[in-house]
């Protein structure tokens, strides 16, 4: 009778241990899925982010923060031509930076005081160069609020462009200058300013 007992307790720790086994394998392959998926979600994730910081900051949405000032020219009906052509020279992130950086804006009207044809010229593909140069040319990246143009016009100063330019800056009887021509309006924004102006500044050759 103890032998009959002995066989069956050994069978019954041979089958106890074999689930045993059987439980520790099936809780390895369900980490294993786990930890798989996860993988693959990360990897879902990386090439969307990396997509996002391809695009440049321009591409960012954010509508929590103050308007930058590529924002607010898109907002302004005045700057319609001038958006079309940062966005044909993909100069966008050069204003959205967190700057300090002081913009000055040709409306509408500016651009068709150039010679016909010219602005269509420019929005060609292969003139992205020359069009991403004027464009630049409007952009000086410091900080410059009408106050400190007056105080940099005293000093008979220039203002240093983006385009490695520099505009003479002239405090006259009606108003401020630069580059020969006048600012009708300040506006500030959350990375710096931008002048509103009525004449494209084409850089000297």
């Amino acid at each position: 009778m103890l032998q009959i007992n002995d066989v069956f307790n050994s069978k019954m720790k041979i089958k106890m241990k074999f689930l045993r086994n059987i439980l520790t394998l099936f809780c390895v392959l369900f980490l294993l899925s786990c930890g798989q998926q996860e993988k693959v979600k990360e990897q879902a994730q990386v090439p969307a982010a990396a997509e996002q910081t391809s695009k440049g900051q321009a591409s960012v949405v954010d509508d929590v923060s103050a308007a930058n000032a590529l924002q607010v020219a898109k907002s302004l009906d005045d700057f319609k031509t001038l958006v079309v052509a940062i966005e044909a020279a993909g100069v966008q992130d050069a204003l959205v930076n967190a700057g300090p950086l002081t913009v000055f804006a040709p409306v509408n009207g500016a651009f068709d005081k150039l010679p016909a044809g010219t602005v269509e010229d420019l929005l060609k593909p292969e003139n992205k160069s020359k069009l991403a140069y004027i464009l630049t040319n409007h952009v000086a990246p410091a900080n410059y609020p009408d106050t400190q143009l007056i105080k940099e016009a005293a000093k008979g100063r220039k203002l240093y462009m983006a385009s490695g330019k520099y505009l003479v800056v002239e405090n006259k009887e009606d108003g401020i200058y630069v580059g020969g021509t006048k600012i009708l309006k300040t506006v500030k924004v959350s990375n710096g300013w931008i002048h509103v102006i009525d004449n494209v500044l084409v850089p000297a050759e």
